[in-house]
């Protein structure tokens, strides 16, 4: 991985966006990272990773109600309800 300071990745975000093809870049400000340079590759890669995991854990839950006898007019009810 590579780091820089904020206030240096202004004057070189062409070179810093050419690191960012082949790995993450982390901007610091005060020794802390604050910022994540990651190519648009890797963005869509951790994206489509995170939707599937949360399709995943919803379907989870789905089954769980479901198989407990929770249907769609009795999660309505307790929606409207609440």
């Amino acid at each position: 991985m590579r780091y820089t300071a904020a206030i240096d990745s202004e004057p070189k975000l062409a070179a810093l966006v050419d690191a960012a093809q082949d790995e993450p870049v982390f901007i610091e400000r005060g020794q802390q990272e604050v910022a994540v340079l990651v190519s648009a590759r890797e963005y869509d890669r951790l994206s489509s990773a995170a939707n599937l995991d949360f399709q995943e854990f919803c379907d989870s839950v789905s089954d769980k109600a479901a198989a407990r006898g929770l249907t769609e007019s009795k999660l309505s009810e307790l929606l409207n309800n609440a």
